[in-house]
């Protein structure tokens, strides 16, 4: 992904005019699909799953994200609707990366450049 200031968290809360979009794109025959994509617009975001669906998880820093729609990405801050009002940060973070970053998945940790969510052990709601 190129460099920039991003939204890291689930995406449902900040692309909420481009979400059947996103879903067109992320959904093939029922199954979700995880990686990077770009919208018919020319935005590029990146989105992959959460281990265990809606919960909260932490980063390798201890910041928190709030997921309701099982999923954690990643978008440009300039290419989402900044008119959120005080819960624009509500289920992730503002991220900057200096340098080019690579996104993946694996064994249940979603890596954005060097943020690093764990999804495999976490806590929901009724947990605490």
């Amino acid at each position: 992904m190129p460099i920039g200031k991003y939204y890291v968290g689930d995406l449902c809360y900040v692309m909420h005019e481009e979400w059947d979009e996103v879903c067109d794109l992320t959904i093939d025959d029922n199954r979700c699909l995880d990686g990077e994509f770009v919208l018919k617009d020319g935005r590029r975001f990146a989105m992959y799953r959460t281990m265990h669906g809606d919960g909260i998880y932490y980063d390798n820093s201890g910041d928190e994200y709030s997921v309701d729609a099982g999923l954690i990405g990643c978008i440009l801050l300039s290419d989402i609707d900044m008119v959120c009002g005080s819960n624009f940060l509500h289920g992730g973070q503002i991220q900057n990366f200096f340098n080019e970053f690579e996104t993946f998945e694996e064994n249940g940790t979603i890596h954005f450049g060097n943020i690093e969510i764990k999804t495999d052990d976490t806590f929901d709601d009724d947990e605490e």
